[in-house]
């Protein structure tokens, strides 16, 4: 801490032409990944200030109230995040982060039928639930996760530092070399065909694309996406779990750590500009006017806003860098989400084909055919829907019992893909209530009968309520090998053109999901300068 003392009186002298900075140091964007920065610098000695548009910190991470329940935005499994540092190192736990193991970590079924198969972080549990149903899949899941597991140890060792090529030959000599062939045969093919060299049926080859390449947003058949076939390998390497009070308990912890070191939060803050000086960053301006200075800015929001809406008279070393970005498109979103509050568990009947009987805290991945997966994601050009869609669902209130009333259980219901250019509109559409119909129909009767409140959160949601532009989130694409060679390099090295300006978040390596390893990495470069 001395040494990153040193750097904050550093950093404190910066002064501008009207005299010293208001802070070291500014993160704009409140998410799980800002929060890690944020505290990550005022840990380091920086005087740090984080602004939120929202009423709140957490974006998409967060949870709230809903009918009397606590619902999560988004899918409440933490798998990544739990691989990191950030937990001990931010002493989240002393602020009451405590985590729910899920065990089994999915259930897994097709819409083609057939009996469900469960994923648990031991091996030999997966082999013998796939084997009760399917047991010629057996041989060719031991072949996969040979090949897999190495592969992903080494996506989540190499998520913990910055990315270069020094820090990746060490970690990759530490293995011997484990994991590297797998990761670059996997990562010139496509998810599909690596699924297709494994396994030969549905059930085994959807789910896995389901919670990879469709939570991306991609077809599986796209070449280039194989290391989406890596997610049920995931499962056997790191561990699912829930925070106890819903995801909103991350971004609650990430908070207090932060204002403990000394930092500081402002919420509905709405920031107009990212002001520069020189070759460098001056600091932001803020919706109504106000002007704070900071030799240092983080931003922590979609990359299109940050260089496009927000910078502000860059020097001509950002010109290219900017002119890149305006040829980028963004994408619209893909993903809806419906939440319900009911007074009583849904069983469904596949999971109890397969022996797993009672409330489940799994995952439910209902997955369609890689076949119309493909054909889902050509049809969201025309704002269509599948007719059976992706859908994600789990009742986190069975393991949880403080985000829910008693009497009462919440649905979370994920549903892909679900474009944001939906003819008519999402607000008098009929396709979240299709959704919830197609749940029944795979549930014992009573479901719909138990069904108290609901609501549905679509693209036009996320990007209103949200502030995600069309409803989406840019994100990363690739593993370690892809940010050695991107052609937007600072997704990868969280440095700008512009002295002192950083980005964070979801777009960065290593993506999206609650992972937080961005933001950590993202603070690493900026004390590391210092």
């Amino acid at each position: 801490m001395d040494a990153m003392s040193a750097k904050h009186t550093a950093a404190g002298s910066s002064a501008t032409t009207t005299g010293i900075a208001d802070f070291d140091a500014i993160v704009v964007g409140g998410g799980h990944n800002g929060l890690v920065c944020a505290a990550y610098l005022a840990r380091g000695g920086l005087r740090t200030l984080l602004v939120e548009a929202r009423h709140a910190v957490g974006g998409t991470a967060a949870s709230e109230e809903f009918a009397g329940a606590m619902v999560n935005i988004c899918n409440c499994d933490h798998i990544t995040f739990r691989t990191t540092p950030v937990i001990e190192e931010l002493g989240l736990a002393g602020h009451g982060l405590r985590y729910l193991e899920v065990e089994p970590a999915q259930v897994n079924m097709s819409w083609s039928g057939g009996a469900a198969w469960a994923s648990y972080h031991s091996l030999e549990q997966t082999l013998d639930s796939i084997g009760r149903n399917y047991p010629s899949e057996v041989d060719g899941y031991r072949r996969y996760v040979k090949a897999a597991m190495p592969a992903v140890q080494l996506v989540f060792d190499a998520a913990n530092d910055p990315p270069s090529v020094r820090g990746l030959t060490r970690k990759v000599l530490a293995k011997r070399g484990r994991g590297v062939a797998t990761m670059l045969r996997w990562s010139r093919r496509s998810a599909a065909d690596v699924m297709r060299e494994f396994f030969t049926t549905d059930a085994l080859q959807g789910p896995g694309m389901l919670v990879g390449p469709m939570v991306w947003g991609i077809s599986p058949e796209f070449k280039g996406s194989g290391l989406g076939a890596l997610t049920y390998a995931l499962r056997h390497v790191g561990r699912v779990g829930r925070p106890v009070g819903g995801s909103g308990e991350v971004p609650r912890t990430l908070r207090a750590s932060f204002e403990a070191a000394g930092g500081v939060v402002r919420v509905s803050t709405r920031v107009e500009a990212i002001t520069c000086e020189g070759d460098g960053v001056r600091g932001i301006t803020l919706a109504d006017g106000t002007e704070i200075t900071a030799p240092i800015v983080v931003s922590a929001c979609n990359p299109h806003d940050t260089f496009l809406s927000w910078l502000r008279n860059p020097p001509s070393q950002a010109h290219a860098m900017v002119q890149r970005w305006k040829a980028i498109p963004h994408d619209d979103g893909y993903e809806s989400k419906l939440d319900a509050v009911m007074t009583a568990v849904p069983h469904l009947r596949a999971a109890q084909q397969a022996g797993l009987d009672g409330d489940l805290t799994a995952t439910y991945a209902i997955a369609p055919t890689i076949a119309d997966m493909h054909r889902g994601y050509e049809m969201m050009a025309a704002g269509r829907v599948l007719d059976r869609p992706g859908l994600i669902a789990n009742v986190p209130s069975v393991g949880d019992t403080t985000i829910a009333p008693d009497g009462r259980h919440v649905l979370s219901l994920e549903t892909l893909y679900t474009p944001y250019g939906l003819p008519g509109g999402w607000a008098s559409s009929t396709e979240p209530a299709r959704w919830l119909d197609l749940f029944a129909d795979l549930a014992e009767p009573g479901f719909k009968d138990s069904l108290v409140e609901w609501r549905a959160m679509t693209p036009d949601r996320y990007e209103r309520e949200f502030h995600l532009p069309h409803g989406h989130a840019t994100s990363f694409a690739g593993g370690p090998l892809a940010a050695l060679h991107n052609k937007n390099p600072e997704l990868t090295r969280y440095e700008t053109p512009v002295k002192g300006l950083y980005i964070t978040g979801a777009a960065t390596f290593p993506g999206a999901g609650v992972w937080g390893a961005s933001g950590r990495n993202a603070a690493m470069t900026v004390l590391r300068t210092l």
